[in-house]
């Protein structure tokens, strides 16, 4: 084993929650360390959601991180919900006076890792064994191999941010209270750079069930539609996707769905879950090792982001003598997360076909619509979540 380093927090995890806590805390001049299971180019490639709420940019541009979110993300004034032949706008700018953003979180997690040495964050890629320890005592520390080297790193606090699989999570006692809806399909996705079959995102019903029209950028499309759990991506080749898509979106959409050479093609299921015990002595967790909700309203980086803003803010003002961050920030967090995934199960709910519902449940959904199509109070709840409750 290497000598013992010392740190103020050890961040586990270098997705975008764990990034974007290093650089909030070395911006505020905290000692920090990133460790991260895989390699540096096996994080840059992973393919996640791409629309960001006004609280995720604003940690971006307050950490001067955002020259290529200026330049290449797309502004979003609206998205559409959808069933039969029938386009419903939510129009969120005018609803809420502020848009969202179109930028991939593959593009953030560049970005953020990309101006990671000249803010002197330290991220070490390929750290193995993760292990936790003394996480209830006032010395916790990390243990993890690299290049088959024992390292250890001594912290005054640990940050989970290592997602729904990670250490983190179970460094805490299976006492803590943990909440779960499991959802019997998935979500078939395929991602091509072709232009986009619509300006805006569209969220449809359709009698095949649930399909999402979204784009990362004017040039590159994002497509899924629903399928049972039972689905393997090999029974899908790319030109029986394609045909589905022109389906379910050739009544809904302004322009014919275009055909490209898939750049990822994949299969996630999809869970609600909330791991309320978001702190446990010195470690506290954020992002998706604490909480998971369907991709059904773009809900998951940005909910990472606000617990970072709170988590962040806890850190600092510990450091300057106030432990009051800290103290409340379990509780702040879980109120967030809490809307946030009524909203994600809402969508969902509304959205797609689920195999125990009958008739009836049907015609709620439609009701539902229709009445989502005739009332602006509707339209303007649905935006303020959207857009991002304030924290």
């Amino acid at each position: 084993m290497t000598a013992p380093s010392k740190t103020g927090v050890a961040i586990i995890g270098a997705g975008p929650a764990g990034l974007l806590l290093g650089h909030l805390l070395r911006a505020a001049g905290i000692a920090c360390v990133i460790v991260e299971r895989q390699d540096r180019a096996y994080v840059e490639s992973r393919i996640r959601a791409g629309v960001l709420e006004r609280t995720t940019t604003d940690l971006l541009r307050r950490l001067g991180i955002d020259a290529r979110l200026n330049a290449e993300g797309l502004i979003e004034h609206g998205f559409n919900l959808a069933h039969d032949d029938l386009l419903i706008r939510i129009d969120v700018s005018a609803l809420t006076g502020q848009p969202v953003t179109v930028y991939g979180q593959t593009e953030v997690t560049r970005d953020l890792i990309a101006a990671a040495p000249e803010r002197d964050l330290d991220i070490m890629f390929e750290a193995k064994d993760v292990v936790l320890h003394d996480v209830t005592g006032d010395a916790p520390f990390v243990t993890f191999t690299r290049d088959g080297v024992t390292q250890r790193i001594d912290a005054d606090f640990i940050a989970g941010c290592d997602g729904f699989h990670g250490p983190s999570r179970k460094a805490i006692p299976a006492v803590a209270c943990e909440y779960e809806r499991e959802y019997p399909f998935g979500w078939l996705g395929i991602l091509a750079d072709v232009p986009p079959c619509h300006d805006e995102l569209i969220y449809a019903n359709t009698d095949a069930g649930f399909a999402l029209a979204s784009m990362r950028s004017a040039t590159r499309s994002r497509y899924y539609i629903q399928v049972p759990l039972t689905e393997r991506v090999e029974d899908w080749p790319a030109d029986r996707l394609w045909d589905e898509l022109e389906r379910r979106f050739a009544p809904l959409a302004s322009r014919p769905v275009v055909r490209g050479p898939a750049l990822e093609i994949s299969i996630a299921p999809l869970r609600s879950y909330v791991f309320e015990t978001m702190r446990h002595g010195r470690l506290f967790l954020a992002g998706d090792s604490a909480h998971i909700v369907p991709p059904t309203g773009a809900k998951g980086l940005n909910l990472a982001a606000s617990d970072i803003a709170y988590l962040s803010d806890a850190f600092i003002a510990h450091y300057r003598g106030d432990e009051s961050g800290l103290t409340g920030y379990q509780a702040r967090a879980l109120a967030r997360i809490w809307k946030a995934e009524r909203f994600s199960w809402y969508l969902t709910k509304l959205m797609h076909r689920f195999p125990e519902d009958g008739a009836f449940e049907r015609r709620m959904q439609i009701a539902e619509l229709d009445y989502v199509a005739q009332s602006q109070a509707m339209q303007t709840a649905i935006a303020e979540n959207y857009v991002g409750l304030p924290l």
